[in-house]
């Protein structure tokens, strides 16, 4: 490991893959993250390990399926104990730091039955996933409980934006002719600029936490991996001035949906079309209200990044700098007849992902686009692989991208993806009446075929390759079925390998394979079974004595 690394782990919330210049979207502009593209590897194919906030970070930040962690939807802990890319990174001397969001929820109840006090190192380390919260912002702020006074709250009354709840009242509202407020929670207010000038908006402010972070940095000399985590282009759908009108309605995309996913429609599929959030997205208007502000939202975030960047450049860490762009999931803004992102369509399931390596090893690689299957457990593993930490294949289910990324030769890489969602707080379950332990959804994928598994209904099937819009569902074909039994019994290989023992690595159970073969190991113990006398147990000794004698140094 070398002093002079870091990572700069940048993630978007609720960013499709196709919302960015690089991705071809014909009318946004994100010249920064596209001139990052270019120095970098664009990954096509990158799929999250869930569609909503929680799940899908507690993955991304723990290297492992859902199926693993445990953390199944918002709001659901990640329980005490669970190994993070905190713990990694700390045992190799790494700060892992926070700056945003991360929508973890502490096992408090496991911090109580353990005796771990909230506010101790511990208790922080635990309840923060693992980061070093420099400063923490999940980003939703509403009146109530839900996530009250962040420091940002405080930062804008510093500014003279005062208010109960600054909040709301500022960064997510705008203001009527009478001087009323009008909240940016409601769809019709899209189009109106937030209260708040953009150098105090939301954006702009993490941004320069995030710089004030790593000017602090170069003092404690330690490496980092700086998590740079924007709560945008998330809901509230509103932008300050003057990105709330660089883009009007003749800027939005057609709608992708057809008629056809309305005539016969799987039953998880049609509960979530009956969704508010779907219904509203599926009004005619709505679309080019609302995406006019979510595309002026993403503007801005690249705005802000060619500043952080350019810091890098004056600062010298560019070259010593591993860097990361990519998103927790995306959106469907009427996609599909659907709103939010709880289906595995492309646009929710697929994410925008770049990853920057600094070593000359990369180079041959810079401005290309891989076709691979990754996952966004995968980015664990290369944070601990370019630091030079050891590989625990054990613990982290994903695999490092270094090797893509430097053009090395990569032995029996995956062939397919796995994405899985948890309805059971959705109000889907009430109405399909589905037991609380079966509403789990879980996706696989092969890069051409996309089945979604659901227990107690037939699964869902996709030909993307010549359905790239996913309107046909081949889920009940009968011309489909060997393709659909393929797809199931990659699930059951999946299922049947979870990485449940993460106290012992498979390198350390293997290591005793020599002595197992040369000798009855249970002697070392004392624990004597199947043996007939003394005899029969002075050989299985002499074995062993042999065995050490011929490794025993000179």
């Amino acid at each position: 490991m070398t002093t002079k690394r870091n990572v700069l782990f940048i993630m978007c919330d609720q960013l499709r893959y196709d919302y960015l210049g690089i991705s071809g979207h014909p009318r946004l502009k994100t010249p920064n993250i596209d001139a990052l593209a270019r120095r970098g590897v664009r990954f096509f194919n990158a799929y999250v390990q869930s569609t909503i906030c929680g799940p899908s970070r507690m993955s991304t930040y723990t290297g492992r399926y859902v199926r693993s962690h445990g953390s199944t939807w918002n709001g659901i802990p990640l329980r005490v104990g669970e190994p993070t890319l905190g713990d990694h990174l700390k045992e190799i001397g790494v700060r892992n730091v926070l700056v945003g969001k991360t929508h973890m929820v502490p096992d408090r109840e496991g911090m109580a039955r353990l005796g771990i006090v909230p506010d101790s190192l511990i208790g922080v380390h635990v309840s923060q996933c693992g980061f070093e919260p420099y400063e923490r912002d999940d980003g939703l702020h509403p009146d109530g409980p839900y996530d009250p006074a962040p420091d940002y709250d405080a930062y804008l009354r510093s500014q003279g934006f005062d208010a109960g709840n600054p909040w709301e009242a500022w960064a997510n509202s705008a203001e009527g002719g009478d001087g009323e407020l009008l909240s940016g929670w409601l769809l019709s207010h899209a189009d109106k600029p937030a209260r708040v000038p953009d150098e105090h908006s939301e954006t702009p402010y993490i941004t320069r936490r995030a710089i004030e972070f790593i000017g602090e940095a170069e003092a404690d000399g330690r490496p980092w991996c700086l998590h740079l985590s924007y709560i945008k282009p998330h809901w509230p759908y509103i932008v300050p001035a003057p990105y709330h009108d660089r883009y009007g309605a003749d800027d939005v995309l057609p709608v992708v949906r057809s008629d056809r996913e309305r005539q016969h429609p799987h039953p998880i599929f049609a509960e979530f079309q009956h969704e508010r959030v779907s219904q509203a997205f599926s009004r005619p208007g709505v679309r080019e209200r609302v995406i006019p502000a979510y595309m002026g939202l993403i503007e801005q975030i690249d705005d802000q990044l060619g500043l952080l960047f350019a810091y890098l450049d004056e600062r010298g860490l560019t070259d010593d700098t591993l860097i990361v762009f990519t998103s927790d999931h995306g959106d469907y803004l009427g996609d599909h007849w659907l709103g939010e992102k709880q289906m595995f369509h492309d646009v929710s399931v697929k994410v925008p992902l770049i990853v920057v390596d600094p070593s000359p090893a990369a180079d041959a690689t810079r401005g290309t686009v891989s076709e691979a299957l990754v996952e966004q457990i995968d980015l664990a593993p290369t944070f601990l692989d370019y630091f030079g930490g050891r590989p625990k294949p054990h613990i982290l289910e994903g695999r490092s991208l270094l090797p893509l990324l430097r053009c090395e030769r990569v032995e029996n890489w995956r062939s397919y993806v796995f994405s899985e969602y948890d309805y059971a707080l959705d109000r889907a379950r009430i109405s399909l009446g589905t037991p609380v332990p079966d509403c789990r959804l879980t996706m696989v994928a092969d890069g051409r075929w996309k089945a979604v598994f659901v227990e107690g209904f037939r699964p869902m099937l996709f030909d993307v390759d010549n359905d790239p819009h996913e309107f046909d569902d081949l889920g009940d074909s009968e011309d489909h079925a060997e393709v659909r039994q393929r797809l199931s019994d990659a699930f059951f290989a999946w299922a049947r390998r979870p990485r449940s023992r993460i106290t012992r690595s498979d390198d350390a159970i293997a290591a005793k394979d020599e002595a197992q073969r040369a000798y009855d190991r249970n002697i070392e113990s004392g624990v004597l079974i199947g043996y007939w006398d003394e005899t029969e147990l002075a050989e299985e000794r002499a074995k062993r004595a042999r065995y050490l004698a011929l490794r025993r140094p000179d």
